[in-house]
């Protein structure tokens, strides 16, 4: 490693060893450390801006406070990483973030298809239209998280703590959230078509005018959730705890509700069953 002469900004440390390098704070920004050892380097408050990380080992490195706006992470080691506060609005594609503390980091829009983040401490993140399709989030916790309008599909969010998480407008489509808590959380026009939720806690959750054609939510307790409008269409709800919840306006066409418990619902215009629409085209002969 070259010894730092001032301001860093753009240097070449590809492929090198840098573990346990000390820089906090400095100028790394736009800077080459593709396939670099970083392990247990401490670049807390760093400026990493626009910088090439892709395939670094960042394993148990200190990042509380960089800014990583615009890096290139994909396929990064972060495993244990600390990245409390840190901006992360980058590419990190298929990263290795398990068990990495991402506290209160801003990671809007970010690009997180198909990491790794089994275990991670999300608190408090800003991951607003966040990529993470096919992503780990499995024992996550993304408590009072801001997930709205991101892209979840056939994430695994299996037994992930999500209570108090806002995921308006998110796409969740084949998503796995067996288990999960996600006791007062805003899923309010989330798209959960197919999805997984057995076992998953959702008391008090806000549901209302939510796509869940198809959803697994056997033994799910919905006890107080807001259900308006919502689509459960072909849904299994077989022995899922319903009380007290409002289900005005939902749509439970040939859902299965067997052993479910209803008992002080709000079951005011519910469908039932809507009657199946044949459309017929008709076909057109050029003579």
């Amino acid at each position: 490693m070259e010894e730092k002469e001032g301001i860093l900004h753009g240097i070449d440390w590809s492929g090198q060893d840098l573990s346990g390098v000390q820089l906090p704070g400095e100028d790394l920004s736009e800077a080459n450390l593709s396939g670099a050892n970083l392990r247990d380097a401490n670049l807390a408050g760093a400026n990493l801006a626009g910088a090439d990380l892709s395939g670094a080992n960042l394993r148990d490195a200190n990042l509380e406070g960089a800014k990583l706006e615009r890096a290139n992470l994909k396929a990064a080691d972060l495993n244990g990483a600390d990245l409390k506060k840190a901006d992360l609005k980058a590419d990190l594609e298929d990263a290795d973030l398990s068990g990495a503390n991402l506290r209160e980091a801003w990671m809007f829009m970010a690009n997180l298809a198909g990491a790794k983040l089994e275990r991670a401490n999300l608190k408090g993140a800003d991951m607003r239209g966040v990529d993470l399709k096919k992503a780990d989030l499995k024992k996550a916790d993304l408590r009072d998280v801001n997930l709205s309008g991101a892209k979840l599909s056939s994430a695994d969010l299996r037994r992930a703590k999500l209570s108090g998480a806002n995921l308006a407008g998110a796409r969740l489509e084949w998503a796995k959230l067996d288990g999960a808590n996600l006791e007062g959380a805003d899923l309010s026009n989330a798209n959960l078509g197919g999805a997984d939720l057995i076992g998953a806690k959702l008391e008090d959750a806000d549901l209302s005018d939510a796509d869940l054609e198809g959803a697994d939510l056997r033994d799910v307790n919905l006890s107080g959730a807001k259900l308006r409008g919502v689509v459960l269409r072909w849904s299994d709800m077989s022995g899922a705890k319903l009380e007290d919840a409002d289900l005005s306006w939902a749509n439970l066409s040939w859902a299965d509700l067997e052993n479910a418990d209803l008992s002080g619902a709000n079951l005011e215009g519910v469908i039932w069953e809507e009657e199946e629409e044949e459309e017929w085209e008709e076909e057109e002969l050029d003579l």
